[in-house]
């Protein structure tokens, strides 16, 4: 695994901003995800299959997870794992309730089911992750989140890291801007944007597979992708230029402690 010197080769200095992914890079919260998609597919599946005769084939928590939501807004999410199973569903519309069979009812229903696990559980953050984005910033680089979470400016905030951001490009950013989520580049494009840096001069983080290729589709000079679940090969095919589990590996070496804080606050 590269350490410190590795980056050395581009240096902070060499770069004048770092966009982080959030669910997984800096919070442990890509678990939680992972238990609400499952739980919303396999009571949609057990439906369809009581209803159709079809077999039952629960939600693959890890290889479903990983290969078909995982980085994507909770809509993509849906109708790119349903095509995996031959399935499709009609578009519907943002407002639809969650009992609604379409695309947006079920992504709504998931975002109920996370919003559950978020408050029973709350958020704990990845030490190494801080200690890097602390480094940055004192080496002068600007930073943003980059996430297709609507959660995402709650748990920055309830994690005490709203201050070390200068921009936040979330769910209700690519709401509002009509961008195209992850793996399009659209979303670090945007943030690069915001904080005046152009893709030459930023690193991407990411720990999902949609997340590295939208790093790559950028332009982004330095991507990182972050092994949090056996996917490094994965992870260089699809983009990274730089694996490592963690990201204290490319910092100088100091005793970390786990970090757990209280459930994010609600509108």
């Amino acid at each position: 695994m590269p350490h410190m010197n590795q980056t050395d080769r581009h240096g902070f200095s060499n770069f004048d901003a770092v966009l982080f992914d959030l669910d997984g890079v800096i919070t442990k919260t890509a678990v939680l995800h992972a238990a609400a998609w499952k739980r919303l597919f396999d009571e949609y599946l057990k439906k369809l299959a009581a209803r159709t005769g079809s077999p039952y084939e629960p939600f693959d928590p890890a290889r479903d997870y990983r290969l078909y939501v995982d980085g994507k807004s909770r809509y993509d999410g849906v109708k790119t794992f349903l095509q995996s199973r031959h399935l499709t569903l009609p578009p519907g519309s943002l407002d639809d309730g969650p009992d609604q069979e379409t695309i947006y009812g079920l992504g709504n229903k998931k975002d109920e089911y996370f919003d559950g696990c978020l408050r029973e559980t709350g958020v704990a953050v990845y030490p190494g992750t801080v200690r890097y984005l602390r480094a940055a910033r004192s080496a002068g680089l600007k930073a943003a989140v980059v996430s297709s979470s609507h959660h995402c400016r709650d748990i920055i905030q309830s994690v005490g890291l709203t201050a070390l951001f200068e921009t936040r490009v979330d769910g209700h950013e690519i709401d509002r801007l009509h961008l195209h989520g992850k793996p399009a580049p659209d979303t670090f494009l945007e943030a690069a944007r915001r904080v005046g840096v152009s893709p030459a001069k930023a690193i991407v983080i990411e720990d999902a597979l949609a997340g590295v290729q939208a790093g790559q589709a950028g332009g982004f000079s330095l991507v990182i992708g972050v092994n949090r679940e056996n996917q490094a090969d994965a992870l260089r095919q699809h983009g990274a230029d730089i694996v490592v589990a963690d990201l204290a590996e490319l910092l100088p070496s100091e005793p970390e402690t786990e970090s757990s804080i209280a459930p994010p606050a609600t509108d």
